[in-house]
């Protein structure tokens, strides 16, 4: 079946969930971040992920905004910064700007100009991916952002890459989506979409179930897939 509709998960995917962490690191007053900004990084990232999984499995759904908050609480006090409220009230207010990974404007772009639909399919909750693609600038080639709000649950659930199909009134089989989480990759295969795995720090492949299709480095051959 052809493409005809190209989805992306938001953080870590189309934009740099790092940056907030690094950047504050190069800030005055927050020297104290000038070492420990990639474990705090790593570790709120992760984090951040668990309580998505385990708040999905338990039933007690949050906003990600929510999620976001704990994770870096657990992040800043795994690296003895939990006293310093500065430092979390900065990091919170970056992850509201996080910037776009450099090929994503141009790629998306290229699928907009092959009249592909784009959208953004993501943990997030609505306002908090307006920001980020507010941030970005790449409104004018993105056709929606859809958020697990819509269903109140987080990915992997089936419910979730559902909200595709009843979006753009496609089949699995037309969707592309690309996630730099490996087992939100696995679980978009196992639904029945065609699936990358943008691989940015050459890990292995998850065990699990399913696997993605393709695994790239970065986005910017996602064009060239959509249109095999």
């Amino acid at each position: 079946m052809t493409i005809t509709t190209c989805i992306f998960d938001a953080y870590g995917t189309l934009f740099d969930v790092s940056a907030a962490a690094r950047e504050a690191a190069q800030e005055p007053g927050f020297e104290a971040l000038s070492e420990t900004w990639p474990k705090v990084a790593s570790d709120w990232r992760l984090k951040q992920l668990q309580y998505t999984w385990l708040r999905a499995i338990t039933k007690e759904h949050t906003d990600f905004w929510r999620v976001t908050q704990d994770g870096l609480d657990w992040a800043l006090e795994a690296s003895g910064l939990q006293s310093d409220p500065k430092i979390r009230e900065r990091l919170l207010q970056l992850y509201w700007e996080l910037a776009a990974y450099p090929e994503v404007p141009a790629m998306l772009k290229a699928l907009k100009d092959k009249g592909l639909n784009t959208a953004i399919l993501s943990n997030g909750e609505p306002k908090m991916l307006q920001a980020a693609v507010d941030s970005a600038g790449i409104n004018d080639v993105l056709d929606d952002s859809l958020s697990v709000e819509d269903v109140g649950i987080f990915k992997p659930d089936a419910q979730v890459y559902e909200l595709v199909l009843k979006h753009f009134n496609c089949t699995p089989d037309q969707v592309l989506f690309a996630s730099s989480n490996g087992w939100d990759a696995a679980g978009a295969t196992g639904f029945g979409f065609q699936t990358v795995w943008v691989n940015r720090a050459s890990e292995p492949v998850d065990r699990l179930p399913h696997r993605p299709q393709h695994i790239l480095s970065d986005l910017t051959d996602i064009p060239a897939l959509a249109a095999q």
